[in-house]
């Protein structure tokens, strides 16, 4: 294959049938018609010499060669589109960017509202769109440019990342206003005879709390494990479980009312917020602005 053979126009419709997983939903995104991106996909078919993507009971399924250049190709999409934007003055008060952002429901429920306010009055006819991405996948939606930034824990190192601590929380403990547990500050022996919710976007695994107390042979009694923090808030007020959750969520839930915050009776890491961003955006004007929007209302 030589590079002057390829037409990089290509590219643009191998993104869009990825992502979409249809023809003619891929064609509306770019702007052409459902024949002219099947014969663009025949030529990429052509070009690399496999299917790329076989039709299925659930769309057009990216066939292994295509799963393995699709980084590849995003990034090098990200990259012209940066080149692009290198030259022209990010004016927020007039753009009307989408700015996409992955964040978890904790981080939605207590970040969004202000930064959907703030953003309003800074950019006024700019958007937000967020969802959350599996960090696995991090790396290719924030280098294709599917996503802006990313709010989450601290993940692994990525030399493509760029990442920056926004804040800490500690740990504590929230049960119903009307709890039958009276003590603020509870025994260790108190927090134990709890009955517990634990949250985890992972199906398996121990939190913070349960390896230190697994340092002392202890265990805790849980009887709830669930991915989502809002799924909890009813739970709390209607029975008698407890959950240790960072203090940020805590004091949405107080602000939602019919709850109490304990301290916990064992020492705890603080849990970390970082800003996550791809190297390739890390000068285009536009999401450097929202990346220090983002800090600033983080502080």
């Amino acid at each position: 294959m030589k590079l002057s053979d390829v037409d990089l126009n290509l590219f643009v419709v191998l993104d869009a049938i990825y992502t979409e997983g249809n023809l003619t939903r891929a064609g509306e995104i770019i702007g052409i018609t459902q024949p002219a991106v099947s014969n663009s996909l025949s030529r990429l078919r052509t070009l690399f010499d496999d299917p790329l993507f076989v039709r299925t009971s659930e769309g057009m399924t990216p066939t292994p060669v295509a799963q393995n250049i699709i980084g590849s190709v995003r990034q090098s999409l990200e990259l012209m589109r940066s080149s692009i934007q290198e030259s022209e003055h990010f004016i927020p008060e007039e753009s009307t960017k989408r700015f996409r952002v992955s964040m978890g429901d904790l981080g939605q429920a207590i970040w969004l509202p202000h930064l959907t306010q703030k953003l309003h009055e800074q950019a006024p006819k700019a958007a937000i769109e967020c969802y959350q991405v599996r960090r696995r996948e991090l790396t290719i939606e924030l280098a294709s440019g599917n996503l802006d930034i990313a709010i989450d824990v601290p993940l692994a190192p990525d030399p493509q990342i760029k990442q920056l601590a926004l804040r800490t929380s500690p740990m504590v403990c929230v049960i119903r206003a009307d709890h039958p547990l009276k003590s603020e500050a509870p025994s260790l022996e108190e927090y134990l005879d709890l009955e517990h919710i634990h949250i985890s976007s992972r199906r398996g695994g121990l939190g913070s709390v349960d390896l230190g107390l697994g340092k002392l042979g202890l265990k805790r009694n849980i009887v709830l494990r669930t991915q989502h923090y809002l799924s909890t808030p009813i739970i709390i007020a209607n029975s008698n479980l407890a959950m240790t959750v960072p203090m940020s969520f805590a004091n949405f839930l107080l602000a939602l009312g019919n709850v109490r915050v304990l301290e916990l009776p064992l020492k705890t890491p603080d849990i970390e917020t970082h800003l996550y961003w791809h190297e390739t955006t890390d000068k285009d004007q536009a999401n450097s602005w929202f990346r220090q929007f983002v800090i600033d209302m983080h502080h």
